[in-house]
């Protein structure tokens, strides 16, 4: 038996987003900042059977996953296995589920079949993730801040412009707020239809001349800074759609709460409703949990150094 265990990802916020119709030769679109963190995360197992079979949370696109990983190799390899979604958390709730679970399909099935050593670039080829952001496609394989250049037209992935390990001790809270979690599909599209692109060039400075130097400096309170203002920048193309910066009030309104707190690195991953902190040690985290989690359903977590597999048995 297989087991993939994978990072869950924040993310930060998008550079550059295109207008629709727009063909501005040498122009990347999205690109952008996140971090890997390593729960909720994302555990499967795959061992072989005598027919296809899927279990577990998101059975259905674990299925979708492997059926396209599969097609990828030779006809007499196409092997049946029994894949088991162990733990998933729910979709559209900004922590990069769907990457996630079929980068950790891609990868259990890719041990199972002897080319473990494929990275995540060309696992994401494979099941057609990556449309957009990058960060979760190099954040599986790699753990860590990560930052991605953003795509040319043609160009099937965004190239990877940094990645850098924070400091161990640093803790993220994650809360996850009672607010519908509706920016997907066709409200997303919609919100990206809509967009007001802002300055691409102020956000990417704003990334290498501040969030960059400050987390490889290790600098907890200039990094928060940094988070915080690039993700409320990168936030505002969509606020015709949204009202505001963040996807709700609510969100909003706990946003400022933390920052209240004396916690600078507070924000909304990529559409919410998930909302972050990213604090100095343990003790902060626990403190910060102990102040929200009668409002808030919050937790701590690690910041993750990537996906593990773990071999169980004979397959």
């Amino acid at each position: 038996m297989i087991r993939v265990v994978a990072p869950s990802r924040l993310h930060f916020g998008l550079f550059r987003v295109p207008v629709v119709g727009e063909s501005e030769a040498g122009a990347r679109a999205f690109g952008g900042a996140g971090l890997m963190i390593d729960h909720p995360g994302v555990v499967v197992t795959v061992r072989p059977a005598d027919s296809w079979q899927f279990e577990g949370p998101l059975a259905s696109r674990a299925q979708i996953f492997a059926m396209r990983f599969m097609l990828a190799l030779p006809e007499e390899r196409r092997r049946p296995f029994q894949v088991l979604v162990e733990r998933c958390p729910a979709e559209h709730t900004g922590l990069g589920v769907g990457t996630q679970l079929g980068l950790a399909v891609a990868k259990a099935l890719a041990v199972a079949n002897r080319e473990g050593e494929l990275p995540s670039t060309e696992l994401a080829a494979r099941i057609g993730r990556g449309e957009r952001s990058a960060i979760g496609v190099y954040g599986f394989d790699r753990g860590g801040l990560l930052i991605d250049s953003g795509k040319l037209p043609g160009e099937d992935l965004s190239p990877l412009l940094a990645r850098v390990s924070l400091p161990d001790e640093w803790r993220v809270v994650l809360f996850t707020p009672a607010v519908a979690a509706h920016w997907h599909g066709p409200n997303e599209r919609q919100a990206f239809a809509t967009a007001v692109p802002g300055d691409p060039e102020a956000l990417r400075r704003l990334a290498e001349t501040a969030l960059l130097p400050a987390a490889q400096r290790g600098d907890i309170d200039m990094f928060g800074d940094a988070v915080h203002e690039f993700n409320r920048k990168a936030g505002e193309p969509f606020s015709a759609a949204q009202g505001g910066e963040y996807a709700s009030p609510d969100i909003a309104a706990l946003i400022e709460n933390v920052r209240a707190c004396g916690v600078r690195g507070a924000g909304q991953s990529s559409w919410g409703p998930t909302v972050f902190a990213i604090v100095s040690d343990s003790d902060t985290a626990l403190s910060l949990v102990l102040r929200f989690r009668s409002r808030v359903p919050c937790f701590v977590t690690r910041i993750s150094a990537g996906y593990r597999t773990d071999r169980v048995g004979v397959s």
